[in-house]
């Protein structure tokens, strides 16, 4: 017996290896597939949150949720596979509110036309991807501005953690937040298991993660009501009259009415997912010498092509999730991470009953200790420069307050230009930075931001 396993690891283990570099990145199959695990967990909530919006816009929620497993699983294994890299794309639930509630419900555009704008979205986002106009944003991207995308994003995850389980709450007076119920159920069980992630990686247990995401999700079913078992297996459909599988109209997307709204999909995408990237890179240690992202044109054109599909399938707009970043804390670093990510995604279509299994404060901790981590990008702003440091935190406090990367992105690029001009020191300046902090804040006064 031990000899036909060590012939089997032997005979696996170079495919694996040429596949997925593993030794080279210094990392191993268990730590790929625990960090796998813990990214699917940390973003499966999207299989029940985009259907439920798009179905408040008329999508069948039934046909969105194979929709969302299809983009998810189609977009992480083409990262995953060919990009090799750790991070995993899914329907993006900021542009999934945009579509359901400006273009559907808000402009009363159709949903076939909808989902050809989100088609149309992919293709121009695709092409922006593969003639290098990404790759040139990201090669001119502030230092100061990029560790600020990761200090914002880390804070944004909390700040949806946090919500996620009524620990921090909206507020109808003075300050818009403000803390919720303590004695819930959720918020203990959330802090908890914060604690218990904290001390499980101090003393560098593997999976320490995914094991207090299990564990959490144990005390649900045995505790909360609200947590119940809807069974095991469920055929998807894609023969129905409800599915949206090629249901798009793309000449209707065409239309001069429409066309306003792909270009303000397509840039919002551009640089939501792109500083997403950026950052989740940067968490991995996938960055070379100069600070490019190892294969990157491959991880940009991924996310873009996602999108196509995304139209498709009749999903909404696909992007990398910032979510990846409880994968890399886990010790993700190749795509194989990924790719277990696109397979259980796949799986999930045929267990659908066990994705309303995972409550919200089983994945919140994870969420909460990775947005702590990404914080340290702190130690990356050089205060010496005081305008690139600044233009940074003004990047990540608003990414924060407006729950919007690009808006936060839009007004470091601002702060840094017009700081460096009032401090006599345009010469710092390119021509590049100048033409995008131009392109972000005519995006925005011309009204097409989303």
């Amino acid at each position: 017996m031990k000899s036909a396993k060590t012939t089997s690891e032997v005979a696996v283990s170079p495919l694996f290896e040429r596949l997925f570099k593993l030794s080279q990145r210094g990392s191993t199959m268990r730590q790929e597939v625990i960090a796998g695990l813990t990214t699917f967990l940390a973003m499966v909530y999207s299989v029940i949150v985009v259907p439920k919006m798009l179905g408040i816009a008329g999508f069948d929620p039934g046909a969105v949720f194979v929709a969302t497993c299809l983009v998810a699983a189609f977009g992480s294994l083409l990262m995953g596979l060919w990009a090799n890299l750790p991070m995993a794309i899914g329907c993006a639930v900021s542009l999934t509110a945009f579509t359901a509630f400006s273009l559907v419900l808000g402009q009363g555009i159709s949903i076939p036309v909808t989902l050809g704008a989100i088609f149309l979205m992919g293709v121009i986002f695709t092409l922006v991807s593969v003639t290098g106009v990404r790759q040139w944003i990201l090669t001119n991207l502030p230092r100061g501005i990029a560790s600020g995308t990761g200090i914002g994003i880390g804070l944004f995850l909390f700040l949806i953690a946090s919500n996620s389980v009524g620990l921090i709450v909206g507020n109808s007076q003075g300050l818009p937040v403000k803390l919720g119920d303590i004695n819930s159920l959720g918020v203990m069980a959330s802090v908890v298991g914060l604690a218990a992630t904290i001390g499980l990686e101090r003393r560098r247990v593997p999976g320490g993660i995914l094991l207090v995401i299990i564990a959490l999700t144990i005390f649900g079913v045995i505790f909360d009501p609200k947590v119940s078992y809807h069974g095991l297996f469920a055929m998807p459909d894609f023969t129905s009259q409800h599915s949206l599988v090629g249901q798009l109209d793309i000449m209707g997307a065409l239309n001069p009415v429409v066309l306003p709204v792909v270009l303000a999909l397509v840039m919002t995408a551009v640089f939501d997912a792109t500083g997403a990237i950026r950052a989740m890179a940067g968490q991995a240690n996938l960055l070379d010498s100069r600070g490019r992202i190892i294969d990157g044109d491959k991880a940009l054109t991924a996310d873009s092509v996602s999108s196509i599909f995304a139209g498709l399938m009749g999903g909404s707009p696909a992007a990398v999730c910032i979510e990846s970043a409880a994968g890399t804390a886990a010790g993700g670093k190749t795509g194989l991470t990924a790719t277990v990510v696109g397979v259980l995604f796949l799986l999930l279509m045929f267990l659908s009953p066990l994705s309303y299994l995972v409550p919200a404060y089983a994945t919140a901790p994870a969420l909460m200790y990775v947005g702590m981590l990404m914080l340290a990008n702190v130690s990356k702003l050089d205060f010496d420069d005081k305008v690139d440091a600044m233009s940074g935190l003004t990047c990540a406090v608003f990414i924060v307050f407006t729950a919007n990367i690009v808006t936060g992105i839009m007004l470091g690029f601002v702060a840094l230009v017009i700081g460096r001009i009032c401090a006599g020191e345009w010469r710092k300046l390119n021509l590049a930075v100048v033409l995008i902090t131009i392109g972000l804040a005519a995006f925005y006064l011309g009204g097409w931001a989303i």
